[in-house]
């Protein structure tokens, strides 16, 4: 399947997208509203809730705002790179879950990110009252999965004459 036929399927199939399918397809956080599909051997994510999809834009992009400095990216309207999406999604809920929690360490994986959310919001106000201090920290310190290093055979040094 060529990449704009898949484009295509996917918006068909995909009517109501998650804003965290990065973070669900690395397996750095799971949602009880999240339902996965496929298409061409390719998994997907999307949201089985309207209010939980709006609840997740709105606090992905007050990380993205809020995270332009760390992340040193400052227009706003273009997509971010894979690795600097990952670190405003996984960081970001990271982020909240200290700010929720502080006597704990950052979770290595979020359980489910409709209830963080919902219960950040129950204790905030609202998802903009959060503490952005230390969602920042995680998004500055999330790191991704470390490039392997693809390496040729080994050559043996050249004999002498």
């Amino acid at each position: 399947m060529d990449q704009e036929m898949f484009r295509q399927a996917y918006k068909a199939i995909n009517e109501r997208f998650c804003p965290y399918e990065k973070t669900l397809l690395t397996r750095n956080g799971d949602c009880a509203r999240a339902e996965r599909f496929c298409i061409a051997e390719r998994e997907g994510v999307r949201c089985n809730d309207d209010a939980a999809q709006a609840r997740c834009e709105a606090f992905l992009a007050l990380a993205r705002q809020n995270a332009r400095f760390a992340l040193k990216a400052t227009d706003q309207r273009t997509a971010l790179p894979h690795a600097k999406a990952m670190r405003v999604q996984v960081g970001g809920l990271r982020g909240l879950q200290v700010a929720l929690t502080p006597d704990r360490p950052p979770p290595g994986r979020i359980p489910d990110i409709d209830r963080l959310l919902n219960e950040a919001r129950d204790r905030f106000g609202d998802l903009a009252s959060a503490p952005f201090q230390p969602i920042i920290q995680q998004i500055a310190a999330f790191q991704g999965r470390k490039r392997s290093v693809v390496r040729g055979p080994k050559s043996s040094p050249p004999k002498a004459p």
